[in-house]
């Protein structure tokens, strides 16, 4: 059985790839000497890393190193490298990719610090929703910093300058060395019982190891417990802290936190200036549009002469009050002469003959009933004797006898009837299958076109056409047949119809 067989390339990349999934070698600290340094013109670094007893080639990328790098490396000195190592393919031999480079003895504050990193990210320390907003227009305004030194200038002087209103107070620490971090911690703490709107906390630039007071996690968490908002200001645009991190706001200078933590002045005071001129402008407008409102109401005829409202009222009560005079006038008269008639009439001088003569009306039609009701009665009862004395009434089954002898007739003659019309019925339908017509319909169309011939001869001898063939003419005056000399006058328009056509022509 034959075994497998790798090429060269096939190895290299087989080992790079074990390399590269080794989590010890994806992001290891590596502490030697550097010797063999050399940098390309591609920007990129190639040198090797040594202790007593053996050697390690490494590389640092142009990219890493303009964002990392902080110092000019030389041969023999001793340093920290933070990267990976994995396999160069081509030559076979495994290398150091350096990410970072710090000098020996600092590298310790480099490991110390991502470890504190990790581990306050992982708590949260960092998160955004912990953030707090900075105010627009602050009072007052804390700065933890050293007293002396380009920071604390630079910060008052800007704030100053962009908003002179807002009061400073300075807390002032030791910026770097042992006992820094524990003063920068106590002054922002003592910060918090004075009302500040903002506190910024930073200094001047310097190396990693003059930066590490604002990597004290104490400082971290006392700014993370701060109920003031928080803008660090810690070194140069390119030096990170742990300060950083954590506060509401990380500023690159103590400049810009200064630009950040205070408004300009004179841009609010233009903004007020815009806003004040655009109220002004509203209530000129307001007032010009009232005074318009006004003036056309003071124009008005009621407010020239207000009598005149009055004036139109009082006679519009003065009409009322003659109605009203009139129409009670009128009413009190129409039942003063009722009144008179009743007082002077029959019924009021004596009411009992109103009564005898309703008494006298109600005998009348007691009267008038009975008799009706008597009368009613006895014709009933006429009509009730002789319906009992009926044949009808005492023999009933004669109504059905009498109906069934009508009911016999009626069919007698339905059936006399219907014979009748069969026989002169079938008697048509012999003359008619008989007949020539039936036998021969064309005669029938043949009779009708001599009958067409003949009518249309008597339609051609009325047709007054032919009568303007023979030579004749036919005369009208405005579409009226002339038919006597006596029609026309003199000066009317003729026209004379032709057989071949129509003239116009005058009487003279």
């Amino acid at each position: 059985m034959q075994e497998k067989t790798f090429t060269v390339t096939e190895i290299n990349n087989y080992i790079n790839k074990k390399l590269k999934m080794d989590p010890n070698l994806k992001n290891i600290y590596v502490r030697g000497e550097i010797s063999n340094y050399k940098s390309y013109p591609s920007g990129h670094d190639y040198f090797t890393l040594k202790d007593e007893k053996t050697q390690i080639s490494a590389v640092m990328f142009k990219l890493n190193k303009k964002r990392f790098l902080k110092f000019k490396p030389e041969n023999g000195m001793k340093v920290i490298i933070k990267g990976k190592i994995e396999v160069y393919p081509q030559n076979g031999n495994y290398q150091l990719y350096a990410t970072t480079m710090t000098e020996d003895g600092v590298g310790d504050l480099h490991i110390a610090y991502e470890q504190l990193r990790k581990k306050l990210e992982k708590e949260g320390v960092f998160d955004k929703s912990h953030k707090k907003e900075i105010p627009k227009y602050p009072k007052r305004i804390g700065v933890v910093t050293a007293k002396t030194g380009a920071a604390i200038k630079d910060v008052i002087t800007t704030i100053k300058r962009r908003y002179p209103i807002c009061e400073i107070y300075i807390f002032s620490t030791l910026v770097q060395g042992q006992d820094a971090p524990n003063q920068i911690t106590s002054q922002i703490k003592r910060a918090q019982n004075y009302n500040l709107d903002t506190l910024i906390v930073g200094r001047g630039g310097g190396s990693f190891e003059d930066l590490n007071a604002f990597n004290d996690e104490n400082v971290v968490r006392e700014i993370y417990n701060s109920k003031i908002p928080v803008i660090s200001a810690v070194g140069h645009e390119t030096d990170f802290t742990l300060v950083d991190f954590v506060s509401d706001i990380r500023a690159p200078t103590p400049t810009a936190a200064a630009e950040f933590a205070v408004p300009e002045l004179s841009e609010i005071q233009y903004k007020v200036d815009q806003l004040a001129y655009t109220v002004n402008n509203n209530i000129k407008n307001r007032l010009n549009q009232h005074k318009s409102k006004l003036n056309h109401i003071v124009e008005k005829q009621i407010f020239k002469n207000p009598e005149s409202i009055y004036q139109i009222k009082q006679m519009h009560l003065d009409n009322l009050i003659s109605k009203l005079d009139y129409s009670s006038k009128s009413i009190i008269s129409k039942n003063k002469t009722k009144l008179l008639e009743l007082e002077h009439s029959v019924i009021f001088k004596n009411p009992q003959t109103l009564y005898e003569s309703k008494h006298i009306r109600l005998d009348q039609l007691t009267n008038k009933l009975n008799y009706v009701s008597r009368q009613l009665l006895s014709d009933n009862k006429n009509r009730l004797e002789r319906v009992e004395n009926s044949p009808i009434f005492k023999n009933p089954q004669s109504i059905y006898q009498t109906k069934e002898i009508k009911l016999d007739n009626i069919v007698n003659k339905l059936n006399y009837t219907s014979k009748e019309i069969i026989s002169k019925n079938k008697n048509k339908l012999s003359q008619l299958e008989n007949s020539p017509v039936l036998r021969n319909p064309k005669m029938i169309i043949k009779s009708k076109e001599e009958q067409y011939s003949k009518n249309i001869a008597k339609l051609e001898i009325l047709n007054p056409l032919l009568t303007l063939k023979r030579g004749y003419t036919v005369t009208r005056v405005n579409d009226k047949v002339i038919s006597s000399s006596k029609d026309v006058k003199s000066g009317d328009e003729l026209d004379i119809e032709f057989k071949d056509g129509k003239i116009n022509t005058k009487v003279i």
